[in-house]
């Protein structure tokens, strides 16, 4: 089942008097996270933002009501989160939080290979750790190897290639 609220982001620290905060993105961005008029933290409470802006990939956000250093270093350590409904996804992306856990499967046979552990960003492309009894495999996420994404159906079908799976000589 998926979740309504996304992990965006860690507040690490003040930025300024004035109650700003730095928030360390676990999204896309500190720019994509800046872009929220509001986030959300662990009790699912709106946080509504009335100013964000980047600095050094990081994201420096002013919530409503925080209006001094010593308030904004109260939230210091708090993990910030997002509404899957704020968000609209290009077709084919996923949130990463929706394909943990996912089995991975052989396309053409059906033979489990894993679950997805993590998912590495790379530049050019997209890796999933598989695990499977303990051992991780990384799977590159291309088009000759990722056949299909069927996260509400739980699975990712994949024609892996010689060597992500068995041992070569």
């Amino acid at each position: 089942m998926k979740k309504q609220y996304i992990e965006a982001g860690k507040i690490v620290g003040t930025h300024g008097l004035k109650g700003e905060v730095r928030i360390d993105p676990w999204c896309d961005s500190a720019a994509f996270l800046c872009r929220f008029k509001r986030l959300f933290d662990a009790s699912g409470s709106e946080m509504k933002i009335i100013g964000a802006k980047v600095h050094k990939n990081i994201a420096i956000i002013h919530f409503a009501g925080v209006d001094a250093v010593e308030q904004a270093d109260m939230l210091r350590g708090r993990i910030v989160y997002i509404d899957r409904n704020d968000v609209r996804l290009p077709k084919g992306t996923h949130f990463i939080q929706d394909l943990m856990g996912l089995s991975v499967v052989d396309a053409d046979t059906g033979a489990l290979y894993g679950k997805i552990t993590d998912v590495i960003k790379t530049g050019a492309n997209d890796v999933y750790q598989v695990t499977n009894e303990g051992r991780d495999y990384l799977v590159p996420v291309i088009p000759d190897i990722v056949v299909e994404k069927d996260v509400d159906g739980g699975v990712i079908r994949i024609r892996p290639i010689k060597g992500i799976f068995d041992d070569e000589d």
